[in-house]
């Protein structure tokens, strides 16, 4: 049990997969701030739903039929095809939150198929798999909250002309990265 939660406390602070492994960075830069706890919803959920179905795919058909190297074709359609089922689920399940126009945000989010490769390729149980997929989805959402909250600050402060937009968003991304690497001494092993 304890390595569960390790693995989930890892997966969301210490090997984030926005800050440590730089994917899912394209929706971070994209999401405008009212749909920022929507986008983190929704991407938590997808990464749950699919690093648990890649992994059952992978153990249970890729490996049977010796078809390893198709991960990535196989993996690929199914994150696609997850997106809209989840959304409609989503909004209604949450009707206050957005969830309109978030489908091609998640769509390039390179985090979630990161997720399901990894998911195959430590072949370590489901229950570590539904912690890594859950760590991964909450780090995401934690780290796009606090950028949306960054970016809100510099857009009230006076920032010189040549870094307004995308370059103070990129060394704001940094300034978290760096933050973030205060939590690798957290968990020894």
């Amino acid at each position: 049990m304890t390595e569960i939660i390790l693995t989930l406390v890892s997966a969301a602070l210490i090997n984030n997969f926005v800050l440590h492994w730089p994917l899912g960075v394209d929706p971070l830069l994209a999401a405008e701030r009212r749909q920022v706890h929507a986008l983190g919803i929704a991407t938590t959920c997808l990464m749950l739903v699919a690093g648990l179905l890649a992994h059952a795919l992978h153990l249970w058909l890729l490996v049977p039929l010796h078809l390893t190297s198709l991960e990535l074709l196989v993996f690929l359609p199914l994150s696609v095809l997850l997106i809209n089922p989840l959304l409609k689920l989503l909004s209604a399940a949450l009707p206050q939150l957005s969830f309109d126009r978030l489908w091609p945000l998640i769509l390039g989010n390179a985090a979630v198929l990161g997720l399901m490769l990894i998911n195959a390729r430590d072949d370590q149980g489901i229950l570590r798999a539904t912690a890594l997929s859950l760590g991964a989805g909450l780090g995401f959402w934690l780290v796009l909250s606090l950028f949306s909250d960054l970016r809100q600050r510099t857009l009230d402060n006076d920032v010189p002309l040549p870094f307004r937009g995308l370059p103070i968003d990129l060394i704001s991304a940094g300034l978290i990265a760096v933050a973030f690497l205060g939590f690798s001494g957290l968990i020894k092993t």
